[in-house]
């Protein structure tokens, strides 16, 4: 299985959401990780050789991928249009992080404009650096996400300071956070995408 994620506009958790959704799938197969971004985000992370898995340069994917059952590509940051239409294309599932706040969700709605356009339709967005209660943008991002019709994963991703810890470490959030609240969020989706996409990727 093939799952990109790409966002239009950077800070919502793009690398963290690659790089734990690697880890969750290497838990059950051999699970690649392809760095498209120019930041080299993935690459940093994955620096220190704590990771589970491998991360490489996209550029080197044909030396690398047919080892792996499942791919995570971490795109590069601000795709155009053109590059959408390639990466929607080119994967079983496009995951767009997006956090609960009017700029993210603004730039999302254009992100969704250009995936109609072309018509790609194996996407779902995934909420991050969600704040806890009492605070509401969680889910009021989610009611109105919603009430668009948009694809929406059922869970979220909370904030917490665990994740720039790990980003520091070179480890998974489950290294860091003792209750692994972070690393639940993670879990969770990677339940759904391998309940509901590896059929489709067989």
């Amino acid at each position: 299985m093939v799952i990109s994620v790409a966002s239009y506009k950077g800070g919502v958790g793009k690398t963290t959401t690659a790089i734990h959704l690697a880890a969750y799938f290497q838990q059950l197969e051999p699970t690649l990780v392809l760095d498209g971004d120019l930041n080299r985000s993935s690459l940093r992370w994955a620096e220190l050789g704590k990771l589970p898995f491998t991360v490489v340069d996209h550029r080197q994917a044909a030396m690398h991928i047919s080892r792996y059952k499942h791919v995570i590509v971490d795109t590069q940051a601000r795709p155009d249009d053109s590059d959408m239409k390639v990466l929607a294309g080119s994967c079983d599932l496009l995951v767009l992080p997006c956090t609960p706040d009017a700029i993210s969700l603004q730039v999302l709605g254009d992100t969704v404009e250009a995936l109609k356009k072309i018509g790609a339709e194996n996407y779902r967005i995934l909420l991050t650096i969600v704040p806890p209660r009492p605070n509401r943008d969680g889910e009021e991002a989610r009611e109105y996400l919603t009430k668009a019709g948009l694809p929406l994963f059922a869970g979220s991703i909370r904030r917490i300071v665990a994740f720039q810890r790990a980003a520091l470490e070179g480890v998974t959030v489950a290294e860091i956070d003792r209750v692994n609240l972070g690393w639940a969020d993670y879990e969770a989706v990677g339940e759904y995408i391998l309940k509901q996409y590896s059929s489709v990727a067989a």
